[in-house]
């Protein structure tokens, strides 16, 4: 009866102490990264625009771009559409006419959504086309992002968009905004 639960204990004091070296020099998964490793995944963008990459785009090219990738969930000039070609619920409306100040749960426009035009950027880059996120070049998520703020009148439809002047946009309801690191809002 009592040799039972001495043998387990013995066991396992015999195989802790052959581990404990083996233990300390680590797992070895894997090995660390650097910079290099880390560049394709660094890809945040501030609302002053740093981390924005080279490129450019208009709304004329974003157009194309936007027939190509983004009507199908978004609908036709990105007003947007009852179902995806699938069948599943289409995507809000990138574009509206409707001005608001404040949010609420109605307000979903990029007019009164989004602080800063740096953020829409950031959003369309990471996650779009739903289908196949970060598949698109930066020259076209440039366009995108021109094309969708000249629909909803907020740039003029000849402007080009890159690293300089995307964060000179002044979005509507900039202000109507509680920025959460307030330190790291850039300066009016």
């Amino acid at each position: 009866m009592y040799t039972h639960r001495v043998i387990p204990w013995c066991v396992l004091g015999i195989l802790s102490l052959g581990a404990g070296p083996a233990l300390a020099q680590g797992p070895h998964l894997g090995q660390p990264i650097g910079p290099d490793d880390m560049a394709p995944w660094d890809i945040d963008v501030e609302p002053s625009g740093a981390g924005l990459p080279a490129g450019n785009g208009t709304s004329a090219q974003g157009e194309k771009v936007f027939a190509d990738q983004c009507a199908a969930c978004h609908g036709d000039g990105g007003r947007g559409a009852q179902t995806t070609t699938s069948g599943a619920p289409a995507a809000p409306p990138v574009v509206s006419d409707v001005k608001r100040n404040g949010i609420d749960d109605t307000t979903l426009t990029i007019a009164n959504y989004w602080p800063y035009a740096t953020t829409l950027f950031d959003y369309i880059r990471r996650s779009m086309p739903w289908t196949s996120p970060r598949s698109l070049t930066d020259d076209q998520v440039y366009a995108l992002t021109a094309y969708i703020l000249a629909q909803n009148k907020l740039i003029d439809a000849n402007q080009v968009m890159n690293a300089q002047t995307l964060p000179r946009v002044q979005m509507p309801n900039r202000d109507g905004f509680v920025a959460r690191f307030p330190e790291r809002m850039p300066s009016k």
